[in-house]
């Protein structure tokens, strides 16, 4: 049986407001699943690579061992040891022009840094549609409940200009309005588990790229791997 409630009648009968509530409900549901996918298939990808890190260790040479990556543009483990081994070629280069920065920065410390630095900017880049979603989760129930209100507003406004307040004539309009609370409520909560998990799966991610960059730098400044238990 047809009823003239709906989310269709919702959009056909509210004003601007009310529309302008719903595209933005609209566009925040559709820009979250596109990041949470988008995320969750980046991170699958992530954890095919660390496979080759044995590859990396068992190589003959450094060079042979950056070799071992795949997808050198998007494996962090090749971007950190490769900025890792620039940094190296470029202390021991300028060694001899700069050694009032080394006597204050040794070569373990430069390693050190510059290691860190590659990580906190794979780190960095990890970080990428978090903000939308933590965002999102957080003020879509208000925009949804904003819609709420001022579809309530301008039902109550309507019932009393027609001068019947009946229960079937105010149940309708009100129930309707509180589809966008609903709306709210379903763009938000996606956001707020998707975050949460590609928040947890980040700093498990992290973690694995310190350890990775603890052993490159014992690698450098010791010329051998920290091997596990030692």
């Amino acid at each position: 049986m047809n009823t003239p409630f709906g989310i269709a009648n919702l959009w056909l009968e509210g004003d601007a407001i009310t529309r302008f509530v719903a595209l933005a409900l609209l566009t925040c549901s559709i820009v979250t699943w596109v990041i949470l996918l988008s995320r969750f298939w980046e991170l699958r990808n992530l954890r095919k690579l660390k496979p080759e890190l044995d590859n990396f260790w068992r190589a003959t040479s450094y060079e042979q061992g950056l070799q071992a990556f795949s997808n050198h543009q998007l494996n962090p483990y090749f971007q950190i040891a490769k900025s890792a081994s620039s940094a190296s070629v470029h202390h021991q280069s300028q060694s001899n022009n700069h050694r009032e920065l080394l006597q204050t920065l040794n070569y373990s410390e430069w390693m050190a840094r510059s290691i860190k630095n590659g990580i906190d900017s794979v780190a960095a880049s990890l970080q990428k549609g978090l903000t939308f979603l933590g965002s999102t989760g957080a003020v879509a129930p208000f925009i949804g409940l904003f819609g709420t209100v001022w579809g309530i507003y301008h039902a109550l406004i309507s019932i009393s200009s027609s001068g019947s307040a009946q229960i079937d004539q105010v149940a309708g309009p009100i129930g309707e309005a509180l589809i966008m609370t609903a709306l709210g409520l379903a763009v938000a909560i996606p956001a707020v588990l998707g975050f949460n998990a590609i928040n947890r799966a980040n700093k498990l991610l992290v973690a694995e790229l310190n350890r990775f960059g603890n052993d490159l730098l014992a690698y450098f400044v010791t010329g051998a791997r920290v091997k596990s238990g030692e």
